[in-house]
C-alpha cells in the first residue's frame, strides 16, 4: 500500500579545474593561470608542476556529493525509515472514515485506530520488501539509506518485512469482520495485491514503468474507499447498515490517489542513472527530468481545477473548496521547485518530500471539511 534533505550543491573547488579541463584552447584557458605564469610564459617547469597540479585536482569521483559522502548515520536511518512517508498510511484512512461521517454522523474509533496501526505495518512491509528486492537487482548498491547495507542483511530485513505483513493483515482482518461489510476486506486486498506487484518478483511492475497507475489505484479507489466502508457496517447489534457508494468519496478518492501518485514520481528524478543501470524503466528514464518537470506542473494543476469543479457541480460541500484552497500555496512550492531543480540531482531528492507535505495537507484540509460540513461549522 506504499509505494516514498536539502540538497546542497557541489563544492565549489570542483568547478575550479572543470572549467580548465572544458577548455578548447590554451590561449582560453591561460586566464585561469595564476599572474606569475603570464609574466614568465618561458617557465616550462613551473607551467608543467601547475599542470601536474591541474590533473590531480581534476578527478572528481562519480558521486562526489553531501547526499553520499558527507551524510551522518543519524540522517542515514532517518531516510531509511521514511517517516514523512507513513503520511500515505493516514490520509486515505482518515479521508475515507471522514467522508464516511459526513454520511452517517458516527465514527469507529477502535476501527480507526487499528486500520491505522494495521496500515503502518503493511507500509513497513512495502518499504522493506522494496529494499531486499531492490538489493538483489543491484539498483540499490550505493544506495547507503536501504535499510539492507545499513543493517548488513538482507535476511533480517527480509524477515522484518514479512512480520510486519502478517501481523498488519491480522489487523485488516479484525477491523473487516467489525465492518460487517465484505468490500472493506476486498478492496483492502486489492490494495495490498497493487503494492506486491508494484515490487515483488515475479513482476516488478515497477521495473516497467507503471509504479504511479499502480500507487494511484491501490491508495485512492481501492484504499480510501475501504477505508470509507469500514465505517459502516455494524452499527448496531441487531442492525447492518451498508455505506453507499457516493461521488463525494469517489472524488476525496482521486484526489488521495493523485497527490500520493506525485510522490512516487517526483522519488525518481534524483535515481534516473541508477535506475538505467538495471534496466528499471521508470517514467523519468522514459522522458527525461524535462517532460517530467510538465507532468508535476499538470498533476498539481489538475488536483486544484478538479477540487473547484466538483464544489462548483456541488458534489463537495463549499468548505471543501476554502479548506483545501488554504494548501495552494504548498502547491506552487511543489510546482516552481522541480521546474527549477529538476536536473540537479541533488537538489532534487527533496521535492518528495515537498509532495508529502501537499499531500499530507491537503489530505488533513479534505478530511476536516468533511466533518466541518457534517457538524454545520462555517468558517
Amino acid at each position: 500500500m506504499a509505494f516514498a534533505t536539502t540538497g546542497i550543491g557541489a563544492p565549489a573547488a570542483v568547478f575550479f579545474p572543470l572549467s580548465l579541463q572544458s577548455s578548447a584552447t590554451t590561449s582560453k584557458s591561460l586566464y585561469l593561470l595564476p599572474s606569475s605564469y603570464l609574466a614568465h610564459p618561458s617557465s616550462t617547469s613551473s607551467l608543467s608542476r601547475y599542470r601536474y597540479r591541474k590533473k590531480k585536482t581534476t578527478h572528481v569521483p562519480k558521486y562526489s556529493s553531501r547526499q553520499n559522502d558527507e551524510i551522518s548515520r543519524g540522517e542515514l536511518i532517518w531516510r531509511a525509515t521514511k517517516l514523512p512517508i507513513y503520511s500515505v498510511a493516514m490520509v486515505p484512512l482518515t479521508v475515507g472514515s471522514s467522508a464516511a461521517y459526513l454520511e452517517t454522523g458516527m465514527f469507529f474509533s477502535k476501527r480507526y485506530f487499528a486500520l491505522l496501526v494495521s496500515s503502518i505495518l503493511i507500509i513497513t512491509w512495502l518499504n522493506l520488501s522494496n529494499d531486499v528486492y531492490d538489493f538483489d537487482t543491484g539498483v540499490d548498491k550505493d544506495k547507503k539509506e536501504s535499510v539492507v547495507n545499513i543493517l548488513g542483511s538482507r535476511s533480517v530485513t527480509h524477515s522484518a518485512a514479512k512480520t510486519s505483513f502478517f501481523i498488519g493483515l491480522i489487523g485488516l482482518i479484525w477491523a473487516s469482520v467489525q465492518s460487517g461489510d465484505i468490500r472493506t476486506f476486498l478492496l483492502l486486498t486489492f490494495a495490498i495485491f497493487c503494492g506486491y506487484v508494484y515490487q515483488c518478483p515475479p513482476f516488478r511492475l515497477s521495473y516497467r514503468g507503471l509504479g504511479e497507475p499502480l500507487c494511484f489505484a491501490a491508495f485512492g479507489p481501492f484504499a480510501t474507499t475501504a477505508f470509507y466502508f469500514s465505517q459502516g457496517g455494524k452499527i448496531f447489534s441487531s442492525e447492518v447498515f451498508q455505506l453507499p457508494i457516493t461521488g463525494r468519496v469517489l472524488s476525496a478518492a482521486l484526489f488521495v490517489g493523485i497527490t500520493t501518485s506525485l510522490i512516487l514520481f517526483c522519488s525518481h528524478f534524483h535515481q534516473i542513472e541508477g535506475d538505467q543501470a538495471v534496466g528499471k524503466i521508470s517514467p523519468l528514464v522514459r522522458f527525461g527530468t524535462e517532460t517530467g518537470s510538465k507532468v508535476v506542473k499538470v498533476s498539481v494543476t489538475t488536483l486544484y481545477s478538479l477540487l473547484f469543479v466538483f464544489v462548483f457541480t456541488r458534489i463537495l460541500p463549499p468548505i471543501t473548496a476554502f479548506l483545501c484552497a488554504s494548501t495552494i500555496p504548498l502547491g506552487k512550492l511543489v510546482l516552481n521547485f522541480v521546474e527549477q531543480n529538476h536536473n540537479d540531482k541533488i537538489k532534487i531528492f527533496t521535492a518528495k518530500y515537498y509532495c508529502v507535505r501537499l499531500h499530507a495537507a491537503f489530505g488533513v484540509a479534505l478530511a476536516t471539511s468533511f466533518v466541518f460540513a457534517r457538524t454545520r461549522i462555517l468558517l
